[in-house]
């Protein structure tokens, strides 16, 4: 079973956000609740060189253990004689975790062989690893071919792709896109796709003192992309042609360094003095996107709306938060997708009071655009839709 357990550690190797592993474990206390000896296997962050050991997964191990409740067995590479043994060796409901897949360079390069060898060690595959189905792996895509009828998603492979299609073929209007972090290039494919789908989008984050800059204000030194500034008047002149109300912070909590302590204001979000950066949206952006988001029936949330890691700078993300909280409470349909947006929705303790929290990164923002997912392709082929 391929499994997302990339998740993020701190310096003494405590996991510091276990959404990925708690969204697994459905689909792995079915397959050993009826009897399937369940192999995990995954990666955890970017090795450069094999064995590394702040990237292994043995430091998963005690709260994996943990959260289904007996002890997860371990083997120390997840090809070889240890993990065929081990593999063998498997008793009906247990559960084994293999060591970080991307200690081989061959996972990356998505080889046959390596791909055959992990395949040897089970008797079907299951991918419920979303996070990672934009990606031609061995793991992800290439080890389905040797599963020609065997194949299938789990529960969190199925639920995002059931949810992200509710999101953009089925979703009630109003639909309402927020859309924030840092850059105006890493989002203009999505806002795009989005464009001919929704009725609103709230534009936060970074990004906003481009749209800002290119509207002709005075961003002071907040993060801006010089050269992006024609493709965000794209967006706004394609936004109201197809009848989009966009909406752009009207104010700005702004700082004089880039740091929790630094001083800060509120200002208008077209009118930065030199010196400072817009860290964050104001109240009355707050209370304008509230008012949007709540009117909405079905919510999209990418990316957030200002330094949230940093408490002075967190507001206006909590904001739009609880906005969706409260539609949702009222009948919208909430999905919050991207790692900043899923990591401030951990933060403020609301994950179970929206509807879907995504676990897929990239591969959601892929999936939207439209992009075929190689880990998705690999078990539509022959596969079967879900485990049952």
């Amino acid at each position: 079973m391929r499994v997302d357990f990339n998740v993020p550690l701190n310096d003494d190797f405590q996991i510091t956000d276990d959404t990925r592993i708690r969204a697994a474990l459905p689909t792995i206390n079915k397959i050993s609740e009826d009897g399937g000896a369940v192999i995990l296997m995954s990666h955890l962050g970017r090795p450069k060189e094999g064995y590394e050991d702040k990237y292994s997964l043995k430091h998963l191990l005690s709260h994996l253990s943990s959260l289904l409740g007996k002890e997860v067995k371990f083997s120390h590479d997840c090809i070889g004689e240890e993990a065929k043994g081990r593999a063998a060796a498997l008793k009906p409901g247990d559960v084994m975790l293999l060591e970080n897949l991307r200690f081989h360079k061959e996972e990356e390069k998505g080889d046959v062989q390596f791909a055959k060898e992990l395949a040897s060690l089970g008797d079907v595959y299951v991918n419920d690893a979303f996070g990672t189905a934009h990606r031609a792996h061995a793991s992800t895509t290439i080890i389905a071919r040797f599963f020609p009828e065997d194949k299938m998603f789990g529960y969190v492979m199925a639920d995002e792709i059931k949810n992200i299609d509710r999101l953009l073929k089925t979703g009630s209007k109003p639909v309402t896109a927020i859309i924030g972090g840092a850059k105006v290039s890493s989002k203009i494919t999505i806002i795009t796709k989005l464009l001919p789908q929704i009725d609103n989008l709230i534009i936060g984050g970074g990004m906003t003192y481009t749209f800002m800059l290119a509207l002709g204000g005075n961003v002071g030194s907040s993060m801006v992309e010089a050269d992006k500034k024609d493709t965000a008047l794209r967006v706004l002149d394609d936004a109201s042609k197809r009848g989009v109300k966009v909406y752009l912070p009207l104010d700005s909590v702004i700082a004089d360094a880039f740091t929790n302590e630094a001083n800060k204001k509120t200002c208008i979000s077209d009118n930065i003095p030199s010196g400072w950066l817009g860290l964050d949206i104001g109240p009355e952006a707050c209370a304008a996107y509230r008012e949007v988001i709540e009117n909405s029936s079905t919510i999209l949330w990418n990316g957030p709306m200002g330094v949230f890691e940093m408490e002075n700078f967190e507001a206006g993300t909590r904001a739009v938060a609880d906005a969706i909280v409260n539609a949702t409470k009222k009948g919208a349909f909430s999905l919050i997708g991207g790692g900043d947006s899923v990591s401030a929705i951990n933060k403020f303790g609301m994950a179970d009071k929206v509807s879907y929290v995504s676990t897929g990164g990239g591969a959601l923002l892929e999936y939207i655009e439209g992009i075929e997912l190689p880990g998705v392709k690999a078990i539509l082929e022959n596969g079967i839709l879900g485990i049952k």
